[in-house]
């Protein structure tokens, strides 16, 4: 299916970004509040605009996508004017504000092969189309990685999950963004294809700056698998937003397990305080080997926010982050502790 010349102002399926250095790299998912700094910079542009410029975005052409095969074509054959079509929810504003401007678009909603959510055995594959909300509530990710589901529900509203995809908010590597924490914090890899063939890429090395992954030019992500932990393991999730429309300036997202009384593996996944999700294997250190607690936790979270240098905003200082930082940590390890063994 193609269309040429076809504008989008209000789409059953939201425009994705992809491989734009600067806005993201992949289809794209932004809750209403993050839309809020859109709409603010939207009214400034507008004022800066000489009249008779037009608002809307530029034409592009659509086609639609029956397979990841057909996709991963697709972007070979445009190349870096493609964008891929997923649930996105940023790329509308950017293209209106004339942002961003891909020629054409490939929409992924329909690929049956892209959608789905599941176990593989011990770990959680999530497809690129798979919405947040049916990830949210499926079984095997309240069993495996329940602070995906935690991440998830903190995204925007329940119409919004609807529409979003959790491969997308990973591929848009938004810094201060739920998913890309709680999926670097659980660990696990992004799958990749291209016209030439697939790969996989460790959560440790996704994320590469600002909304830039290491995604290369005409690769699509297909999914992402999260790894298993040890059954038992408590997960914690905290974020702190200045407002309701706001998006987070800072948060936490950590996993421990605990054998014969001690913590015997802990991962801590800082956003909003850097270019990208943060693991702080200086905290990680200091958790392995305690009795889990209110000293260790309070140790771990200085380390977890030392070091650290959040840049500062209308939203909040850098100063301020770095505490929120250390405050978020603490309260997401104990309610990973009050979570070890028991229910998520």
């Amino acid at each position: 299916m193609s269309l040429q010349g076809y504008y989008l102002y209000s789409s059953p399926h939201p425009v994705p970004l992809k491989a734009d250095r600067g806005f993201g790299d992949a289809f794209s998912i932004r809750p209403p509040r993050r839309l809020m700094a859109l709409r603010r910079l939207s009214r400034y542009v507008a004022a800066q605009r000489p009249r008779g410029v037009p608002m809307k975005s530029p034409p592009f052409a659509y086609h639609r996508a029956a397979s990841a095969a057909e996709a991963a074509a697709l972007l070979a054959e445009f190349g870096a004017d493609a964008r891929i079509l997923a649930g996105g929810q940023s790329l509308i504003p950017l293209m209106n504000l004339r942002l961003a401007s891909p020629g054409c678009l490939v929409d992924i909603t329909t690929a049956a092969d892209l959608d789905g959510c599941g176990s593989n055995g011990g770990g959680l594959d999530v497809g690129a189309a798979a919405r947040q909300r049916s990830v949210e509530l499926h079984a095997d990710t309240l069993a495996t990685a329940p602070a995906l589901a935690e991440a998830i529900a903190n995204a925007g509203q329940v119409p919004v999950r609807h529409q979003g995809t959790v491969v997308g908010s990973i591929a848009h590597a938004d810094p201060s963004a739920e998913m890309p924490a709680a999926f670097k914090a659980q660990g696990g890899t992004v799958r990749v294809l291209d016209a030439s063939g697939s790969r996989e890429i460790a959560s440790e090395d996704f994320f590469e700056g600002y909304f830039t992954t290491a995604l290369a030019e005409g690769e699509l992500v297909t999914g992402v698998t999260l790894d298993a932990w040890p059954t038992g393991s408590g997960h914690g999730f905290l974020e702190f937003s200045v407002t309701a429309e706001s998006w987070p300036i800072a948060l936490a997202a950590v996993l421990i397990h605990v054998a014969g009384g001690t913590i015997d593996r802990a991962s801590v996944v800082l956003g909003g305080v850097a270019e990208v999700p943060l693991r702080r294997p200086e905290a990680e250190a200091i958790l392995v080997g305690a009795a889990p607690g209110a000293a260790a936790f309070e140790a771990a979270a200085e380390a977890a926010a030392m070091g650290i240098e959040p840049l500062s905003d209308s939203f909040g200082s850098g100063a301020y982050r770095k505490k929120l930082a250390r405050v978020m940590t603490r309260r997401a390890l104990t309610a990973a502790a009050e979570r070890v063994g028991g229910e998520s």
